[in-house]
């Protein structure tokens, strides 16, 4: 059985739109994209090649995949890290109006429900399932209980709107701490899972 990982960065009000680039996503008219880049340090690094690294395959929205497939199959050299296992490995993609052939290697447009297709996923063998962005996907995928563990980056920084990972909906989900380090820049990585209510 495989454990879906989510992987975020995420601002002190919980916003995670648009970390990584001014024009990474702008829709609702969000003015702050990325907010998270002065944030990265050495450490960052590290944990994000890591986790990408050790995954098996990758969950991704839409949207998140249309920025990654733009970007990773033409990355830089010193990118190789993190381009290497997201080129290679397979990606499964939420969305309604993607069709296959898929431009990215190694990806497909998950079929059917997408509770149900991620469930099904998560029953078969091999690595884990690291999801990376994709805040609707992640929003869905915490509704039907079926993200294992929660690896945010939390960024000394207040955007005061834009996407943010949990939906309002009065749900508690009680989480416990499995790991955490500070940055240098101040940021904090921490590891979740999910807790006992």
């Amino acid at each position: 059985m495989r454990n879906v990982i989510l992987q975020d960065w995420m601002t002190l009000d919980g916003v995670v739109q648009a970390p990584g680039d001014p024009n990474e996503d702008t829709s609702g008219g969000f003015q702050h994209g990325g907010w998270s880049l002065r944030y990265f340090d050495d450490v960052a690094m590290k944990w994000a090649s890591e986790s990408v690294a050790a995954a098996g395959g990758y969950l991704l929205g839409r949207r998140t995949y249309e920025v990654f497939a733009a970007h990773w199959p033409n990355a830089s050299e010193e990118e190789q890290a993190l381009a290497g296992p997201l080129n290679t490995r397979p990606k499964y993609v939420a969305s309604t109006t993607l069709t296959e052939p898929l431009g990215w290697q190694n990806s497909t447009v998950l079929q059917g429900d997408v509770a149900e297709a991620v469930a099904a996923l998560k029953q078969e063998d091999g690595g884990d399932l690291l999801v990376i962005g994709s805040p609707r996907l992640v929003r869905t995928l915490v509704e039907h209980d079926l993200v294992d563990e929660f690896r945010v980056m939390i960024d000394p920084v207040v955007v005061g709107g834009g996407k943010r990972l949990f939906r309002d909906d009065g749900a508690l989900r009680p989480l416990r701490l499995l790991d955490s380090q500070v940055t240098t820049t101040g940021a904090i990585i921490a590891t979740y899972a999910p807790g006992e209510a």
